[in-house]
Order: structure tokens, then sequence, then C-alpha cells
């Protein structure tokens, strides 16, 4: 059995080193304009908190070094998504028959895009609106707010992330109902129970208020519908599991 297994090991082993060069070589590139990266992070509290482009805390000696370092790490995997795809692809290709093989722009294009509406839509909307609702918040009640930079830095890469890999749910829908493992009816028959996890995956990943968590939930649940109809045209059910 390990022997049938060793040819795929060692592809998923290649496939995951150029991931991670890739990584490598796009994190010294992003380190070099680490300063303009931040920024570009701190925009959207800086416009609920302008002190905050005054007077950026730190707690520990080491944070501000390691906080650039994890900026550098995140601009590098974000730029970086291309090539993630375009690996995981090349790694399934060989399974794929020949027609499924040339839909390798289209999926790694699909992907990169999903991902890249995911993170403007949170960096635009979801973060500002969130931001402005906690703060002023904490003004009201009479509380001043101290944020540290690598606290605001780990919450923003957070949501980031999951909204971008969030959005990925019909490319997943895609490649799932082309190998044939879903269809159409199967997710219209597990549409109540998908609502309900897309609302506790959004809890988690998104700050504690309603506002934001249904920034999330609802555009899921939009991509839910539209993943029902990617996979009705790549793998529909048979009339009888329709029925």
């Amino acid at each position: 059995m390990f022997e049938e297994l060793k040819p795929h090991l060692i592809e998923l082993r290649k496939r995951l080193f150029i991931s991670v060069i890739s990584i490598i070589v796009l994190f010294l590139v992003c380190f070099g304009f680490r300063n303009y990266i931040l920024e570009i992070l701190k925009t959207p509290l800086v416009e609920v908190l302008p002190e905050f482009s005054k007077h950026i805390n730190v707690i520990e000696m080491q944070e501000g070094l390691f906080t650039t370092i994890k900026v550098s790490f995140f601009a590098a995997f974000v730029f970086g998504i291309p090539i993630i795809f375009w690996q995981f692809w090349k790694f399934v290709a060989p399974g794929l028959y020949d027609n499924e093989k040339r839909l390798v722009i289209p999926f790694v294009s699909f992907a990169s895009v999903m991902f890249a509406l995911g993170a403007c839509f949170c960096y635009f909307i979801v973060v500002p609106l969130a931001f402005k609702f906690l703060i002023n918040f904490s003004l009201n009640e009479g509380f001043n707010p101290v944020i540290t930079l690598g606290t605001y830095v780990d919450f923003f890469i957070k949501v980031i992330i999951a909204f971008g890999l969030a959005f990925e749910m019909p490319v997943i829908a895609f490649f799932f109902a082309k190998i044939g493992l879903i269809d159409d009816a199967f997710l219209k028959r597990h549409f109540r129970i998908s609502v309900l996890i897309i609302f506790i995956f959004s809890a988690f990943m998104t700050p504690p208020d309603f506002l934001s968590q249904f920034l999330m939930a609802g555009p899921l649940c939009g991509l839910y519908g539209l993943s029902i109809l990617i996979v009705q045209k790549v793998n529909p059910a048979p009339k009888e599991d329709e029925k």
C-alpha cells in the first residue's frame, strides 16, 4: 500500500516545496515594503481612531519586530495565493481527464479572484464598520481603548484570511462536483444545516457583534446559493434524486 502511495507523496512534497519557496521569496520582497503594507493595514482603524497613527502602542520589546515579520508573511501569503492554487491543481491533475486538465487557468483565476473579493469585502466594508461600532461603543461607555500593534494585526489578519477562504465556497463546490462527490440535490438537502454552520463559523471568525457576523454570514449564504447553481451545471442530480 505504501508503494502505491509513494508517488503521490513525492508529488505532494514537490508541490508543497514549490509553494513554500514561493512564499519565502515573496516574504523577502514584502519585508522590504513592510512600512507601506503596515500603513495599508492600519488605514481602517486610523479612519475611526485617528490618534492610532500618532501613538502606536507595543507592550513587549520584540512586538514591533515580530509584528512586521507577521505582516510580511501575511502579504506574501496573499500575493502567493495564485501559486498555491496552481500547485494544488498540478497535484490533482494526474487524476483528471484531459478535458478537465484544461480547466487549470479558469480554476486558478476564479479561485484567486474569489479570495481577493472576500479580502476586499472584509477590508472595505466589514472591518471599518466593525471597528466603528466597537470603538464608539467603548467611548460611549466612558472607556479609553488602548490598542496595541500586535493585537490589531492579529485580529486583522484573522478576519481577512477568514473572509478570503470563506469566499472560496463556490470554487470548492465546483471541484467536489467535478470529481463526483456532491451534486445539487445534496446541497439543497443540507441547506438548513449549512446556514446554521455558516452562522456558527461567522460567530467564531468575526468580532463579537451581530453586525460583523451578519456581514459575513449574509454573503456566505448567497455564495451557497451560487454554489448550488454551479454544481447544477457541473454535476446535476438524477431526476429521481432531485424529486
